[in-house]
């Protein structure tokens, strides 16, 4: 990157950024000739710029999709560096970007669920209904990363999210993903198990027997 455009993209100088696409029009064009490279919208939205990050959404709405050399969206690295307003941001205008993989296939909702806010997990919810069943390379959800990080808290938000959701697809994404193994053949529940965290264990236990139950109304066969 032009050392004068990442200076500005570090500062988010709006002006300054019109003044180079005017000395040369095709400025932003260059990012495209990279694979994975850090684009004044990464640098921005790390620093927290928001009128800059959506000045930048208003000119090139695609480098929202993608990754640096660290294999990070502007969304991630947002998340990572706690910018919850660009974060925001970036969701109200393309919430689809919830569901752009990273390394490993991180989204930025495992993201958030690793992190551990609670806040951020449930708008991405609210926003992205879809994103409950993505998983990482590993054949990780988002519920296999709370259980593993032995946040109760997090886990509990997402297992009532399934719970409660209306989504016309909300019963097979409950079977999909409390059951879902990893590629270690392991689930939630044994995760939670493995963990020795009994708040956890009942949590999914309850959850487990809720879905055979709902299974059982709806056959009038019980197993």
């Amino acid at each position: 990157m032009d050392e004068r455009m990442r200076r500005v993209a570090q500062a988010g100088n709006i002006d300054a950024l019109y003044a180079l696409i005017q000395e040369n029009p095709f400025v932003l064009e260059t990012f495209y000739e990279f694979p994975y490279v850090d684009t004044p919208l990464h640098l921005a939205a790390f620093q927290g710029h928001i009128d800059f990050v959506l000045e930048m959404m208003n000119l090139k709405s695609s480098f929202a999709r993608k990754l640096n050399p660290a294999g990070l969206s502007p969304l991630h690295l947002a998340l990572l560096n706690h910018q919850p307003l660009v974060v925001r941001e970036l969701v109200r205008v393309d919430k689809d970007l919830i569901r752009v993989k990273g390394r490993g296939g991180l989204t930025p909702l495992h993201l958030a669920t690793e992190i551990g806010d609670l806040d951020l997990v449930a708008e991405f919810l609210e926003a992205c209904p879809e994103c409950i069943t993505d998983v990482t390379i590993q054949g990780e959800t988002a519920l296999r990363i709370a259980a593993k990080n032995n946040s109760f808290e997090t886990l509990e938000l997402l297992v009532r999210w399934l719970q409660k959701t209306t989504h016309k697809d909300s019963d097979v994404w409950n079977k999909q993903v409390l059951n879902r193994k990893d590629k270690q053949g392991n689930t939630i529940l044994h995760i939670a198990a493995s963990n020795n965290h009994p708040k956890m264990k009942k949590l999914c236990i309850l959850d487990f027997n809720m879905q055979y139950r709902g299974k059982e109304k709806k056959t009038g066969v019980t197993e």
